[in-house]
């Protein structure tokens, strides 16, 4: 019975992917929204810094790191607000209620939503290397960094999209919301995105992975245990 109500449930996620990645790809709202940012951010960044930064700031890697998440942040922020609120606005969400379990709502919204981040992220890494001299030297390092970070990103921005669905002032309490929420992740993320950076070892930044993987996971079973809640609300 268990096998089948998990089969079940991971069917019906699916569904709700190919019916947003369906839909995202015809309007390419969040799309448009999260790679706009992300170009302009590091076009101001490096505008300033650019491949001189090295050259003129000893914490050269500190504030690649910081610009990087910053960059990040802001383009989830911004583009993956409207999760819910594009079904509440076609009055598509009664329907996905009567015909869709509470948790595959959540997971297929959140397996978008970490679809565009990582392609984001990828986004944003190639552009800062590119155009202010990023470079990486431990890069495994890196490459658990982001997958873990956008991980978070992703489970807080559904679960929090899902809340502001109806409110008015979507786009500032999405913010108010989020950052308080993410803050601690951010803080490691930066953190050993800079050792990262610097070459040091993944040994040595065990304990930031730790740590990032252990927010990641609180937040991914308070976000599965409330969002019923939030949904059927």
């Amino acid at each position: 019975m268990n096998e089948r109500r998990v089969a079940g449930l991971a069917r019906a996620s699916w569904a709700v992917f190919r019916k947003d990645l369906r839909i995202e790809l015809r309007t390419r709202y969040a799309l448009n929204a999260l790679v706009m940012f992300v170009v302009t951010t590091v076009l101001v960044a490096s505008f300033y810094l650019g491949p001189a930064l090295l050259r003129r700031d000893q914490n050269a890697a500190a504030t690649q790191a910081v610009l990087l998440w910053i960059a990040i942040l802001f383009a989830a922020l911004t583009g993956l607000a409207r999760a819910f609120v594009g079904e509440e606005e076609s009055e598509t969400a009664l329907f996905l209620r009567l015909h869709a379990p509470g948790l595959a709502v959540f997971w297929g919204k959140w397996l978008l939503n970490t679809l565009l981040l990582q392609a984001v992220i990828v986004l944003a890494t190639v552009c800062f290397a590119l155009l202010t001299n990023l470079r990486i030297a431990n890069l495994l390092l890196f490459f658990v960094v982001v997958c873990v970070g956008g991980l978070g990103l992703s489970t807080t921005t559904t679960l929090i999209a899902a809340i502001i669905a109806k409110a008015s002032a979507r786009s500032a309490l999405f913010a108010a919301l989020a950052v308080p929420v993410l803050f601690p992740l951010l803080v490691l993320c930066v953190q050993t995105t800079e050792q990262a950076i610097l070459g040091v070892s993944s040994a040595q930044a065990l304990r930031n992975i730790q740590g990032m993987m252990a927010y990641v996971v609180a937040l991914t079973a308070t976000a599965v245990l409330l969002f019923p809640f939030v949904w059927e609300a």
